[in-house]
């Protein structure tokens, strides 16, 4: 008996450590995350594009100084996918998107490819599509084509393909939109999309409208809040000073964050192109954490 009794304590006592510990038994929660936002929340790094242009390991710290744990990327910085990838893995970084330009997508998925593996990316996007002028109905089939091929070679490498919406694409069309033309030209299983927030508010959408409309096909979403006042329009372009703190501009973030549960997001990424971003960031994370809905 007296033998079972010490074996027993012996299995126990690990486990009694950590309950010191952590009393909870329960992990930290990432930050940005609280009782109703559970995202999981990362930084589109080209939010810091000013710093990393400056100094890309010092970039890196303050990325994982505001508690960030899942990133999107923009770009390499001039470094090679490798090095940059030994750069955030060396901070507990993880890469679970990045954007390379329609170009490339058009003309060279395969090395799009295998920079996002080196990378280990899970999804890759489109974050513009390039035209004169007013986006068009010719312009938007031709990109559809142009992602639905991509999606299916990227597929073939076990990443996913999305575009990200950013205003223009709202131009009436028919009973809908180009957007809708889009939706309805581009294959589910190949290409997925991700909204950003501010530039379906700019051009006069309802994000919560797109979201119960078009459900799981949108599966990751920019997290990012437009000035009270800002003009609307179908440009795509917007000055950066109307980035502020997600939940002191125009976004219902309750109703925008239940419907894109509900929808199915499965990556919430903040992304302030401000010039105030360091400031910002740490406001909008608390912000979310203090969200109830």
């Amino acid at each position: 008996m007296r033998n079972s009794s010490r074996f027993l304590l012996t299995l126990l006592a690990p486990l009694a450590l950590v309950c010191v510990a952590n009393p909870s038994g329960a992990e930290k929660p990432s930050a940005g995350t609280g009782r109703s936002f559970k995202g999981p929340v990362g930084l589109q790094l080209y939010s810091l594009r000013a710093e990393f242009a400056r100094d890309v390991p010092a970039a890196l710290d303050r990325v994982r100084a505001f508690g960030i744990q899942y990133v999107e990327l923009a770009g390499t910085y001039k470094l090679a996918p490798e090095e940059f990838k030994k750069q955030l893995d060396a901070r507990g970084l993880k890469p679970v998107s990045g954007h390379f330009p329609f170009e490339r997508y058009r003309d060279d998925v395969e090395g799009i490819a295998r920079e996002a593996k080196a990378l280990g990316l899970e999804y890759v996007g489109c974050a513009w599509i390039p035209h004169q002028g007013s986006f068009d109905e010719q312009e938007a089939r031709a990109a559809a084509a142009v992602f639905n091929r991509a999606g299916e070679a990227l597929a073939g490498h076990g990443l996913k393909f999305f575009y990200h919406t950013h205003g223009y694409e709202f131009q009436p069309h028919g009973s809908g939109t180009l957007f809708d033309l889009l939706m309805a030209e581009t294959r589910p299983e190949h290409v997925r999309y991700e909204m950003d927030v501010f530039w379906v508010v700019h051009p006069g959408q309802d994000p919560v409208k797109l979201f119960e409309k078009y459900g799981r096909r949108f599966e990751l979403m920019h997290v990012k809040d437009i000035k009270k006042g800002t003009a609307s329009d179908l440009t795509g372009h917007s000055d950066v000073v109307n980035n502020v703190v997600v939940g002191t501009g125009v976004v219902d973030w309750a109703k925008v964050l239940k419907a894109a549960r509900k929808a199915g997001v499965k990556w919430y990424f903040i992304e302030d192109e401000s010039p105030s971003v360091v400031e910002q960031v740490p406001q909008s994370l608390r912000y979310l954490e203090r969200l109830r809905f």
